[in-house]
């Protein structure tokens, strides 16, 4: 089988993919059909890719496109989902879920809730955690992926979803210290605003 890896690359996904006998193709730019057919390729996996996948694609492949998330979905799909899980002070998890016509928004397959000391937590450190519980999330679950032997489940309703642009007035939080910015600073601050 001819795996398609969207997004920077990543040698412990590529590895896992390599590792059940499956072909791996790297790429991180836009795709259609006809690149589908050029690589031959049968099923995607996306962690970080920055282009919406178009319906033509998900319906070529029948469904054989997968996402893993670092949210606990369905919150904070799209964009920065570590961020606004602490700006929003929503849960915090890691998500791999199939990919359909929405952004984050198709039938999930495994999750995990992630807790942090947000203490002492900043926004790099607790990202570095959530990108290592997706790849072992991934590594625990892709052999039954691969087999179709896994459950879909409906995301529940709710959640919430932000664009890139969003963060924009969040920004000013972050002038000092980046991605040093202690967790804590951030907690619930998006739902301060708004009331």
């Amino acid at each position: 089988m001819n795996v398609l890896l969207l997004g920077p690359n990543n040698l412990q996904i590529t590895s896992t993919i390599l590792n059940s006998g499956c072909k791996v193709i790297e790429y991180s730019d836009k795709i259609d059909i006809s690149f589908l057919i050029e690589n031959k390729v049968n099923f995607i996996v996306s962690y970080r890719y920055r282009h919406i996948i178009k319906p033509s694609v998900l319906e070529f492949l029948k469904g054989n496109a997968i996402n893993l998330h670092i949210s606990l979905l369905p919150w904070n799909r799209g964009a920065d989902p570590n961020l606004w899980s602490f700006l929003e002070d929503t849960p915090k998890g890691v998500t791999i879920h199939y990919i359909d016509e929405g952004i984050d928004t198709g039938d999930i397959i495994a999750q995990k809730e992630i807790f942090f000391n947000e203490e002492q937590e900043t926004l790099a450190t607790t990202y570095n955690k959530l990108n290592y519980e997706i790849i072992s999330l991934f590594k625990e679950n892709w052999p039954f992926i691969l087999e179709g032997k896994v459950e879909r489940k409906k995301q529940p309703p709710g959640g919430s979803f932000h664009k890139l642009l969003d963060k924009k007035k969040y920004e000013y939080l972050l002038r000092e210290k980046g991605w040093n910015t202690l967790v804590k600073d951030l907690k619930g601050k998006a739902l301060k605003n708004n009331t």
